[in-house]
């Protein structure tokens, strides 16, 4: 258990970072518990002992449908295989693991290549935050032979975006830093060409969930008539969204606001949300392992790609 709740705490604190490595590592974790319990155990005690496990790890990022769902399948998969035996559950969440954690992998370049036949020579590609997929999309057009330049957002408070423009310039791309107050102006400034952030999670009806500050980035691209492109795995898609609830925008310590703030007056309140929507409506295509298209297909193209999320 001590392995497990060290995963949970780098989740926490952002060691572990992106969505699909967010989604990889709880997956693990859980079932690097489940095999570490004796195979002795009567399967009502493993399963208790699993479904506590799953819960220290969703609780860590509520906004993140791509660890939610791999977990959903583990709970799916132990339902399934119920009265075979708990060394039989084990062997099960193993397979159900290994099968997720392939889709993961396999559908990320999938969805690098589709990106990258976006970006054309000569472009400025702006970004947000920090996703290994967009990060890699760009990366895969320079290294097309595309000339191209890119800018990152810092992403406060965390500072995420420093990552990506490390990664982009350790790649030998171009790459301009901008405090994410300033997206706007540099904007029309750097004559930006196309538009590729990540996303934590998309809805039924195509809304995307991603850091704070993409919606604003999404209503200065309409502004500017940019293209605004989001990149990411349908494993992504919160199924409860099909039911009318919405998806819950984490809220983060305000310490992490404060922190490099002395004498902070003792009164004052901090919000400090770690995300927002981006409503389809400033969406022209989400980036996916089914090619691209409009966000309005979500729903019909998960169903059609991976059932086991909508029917559970």
């Amino acid at each position: 258990m001590e392995a497990l709740k060290k995963t949970a705490q780098d989740i926490i604190d952002l060691t572990i970072q992106g969505a699909t490595n967010i989604a990889i590592e709880g997956v693990k974790a859980v079932v690097d518990y489940a095999q570490r319990l004796p195979s002795t155990m009567t399967e009502e005690e493993f399963i208790a002992k699993i479904m506590e496990a799953e819960q220290i790890i969703r609780q860590t990022r509520p906004t993140e449908p791509a660890m939610q769902n791999g977990l959903k399948l583990l709970s799916y998969e132990m339902k399934k295989n119920r009265g075979e035996g708990t060394e039989n559950l084990q062997e099960a969440l193993q397979k159900a693991s290994d099968y997720y954690i392939h889709l993961l992998k396999s559908t990320k370049q999938q969805i690098i290549n589709y990106g990258a036949s976006l970006i054309q020579d000569g472009y400025t590609v702006m970004t947000h935050c920090h996703s290994s997929l967009s990060s890699q999309t760009i990366i895969k057009a320079f290294q097309d032979g595309k000339d191209i330049r890119a800018i990152a957002t810092e992403t406060r408070p965390r500072y995420q975006g420093r990552k990506t423009a490390e990664e982009l310039c350790n790649a030998g791309i171009p790459t301009i830093q901008v405090v994410d107050s300033a997206m706007r102006w540099v904007m029309r400034k750097m004559n930006v060409d196309v538009i590729i952030i990540g996303m934590d999670a998309v809805t039924s009806l195509g809304t995307v969930i991603n850091k704070i500050g993409s919606r604003l980035l999404a209503l200065a691209a309409k502004e500017a008539d940019v293209p605004f492109f989001v990149s990411g795995s349908l494993l992504k898609f919160d199924s409860d969204t099909m039911f009318g609830k919405r998806t819950e925008i984490e809220e983060r310590d305000a310490i992490e606001i404060t922190k490099d703030w002395e004498n902070a007056p003792a009164n004052l309140t901090v919000l400090n949300p770690a995300f927002e929507s981006v409503s389809r409506d400033y969406i022209d295509g989400i980036i996916s392992e089914q090619g691209i298209f409009a966000p309005e297909l979500v729903y019909k193209l998960v169903k059609e790609k991976y059932p086991f999320m909508v029917e559970l």
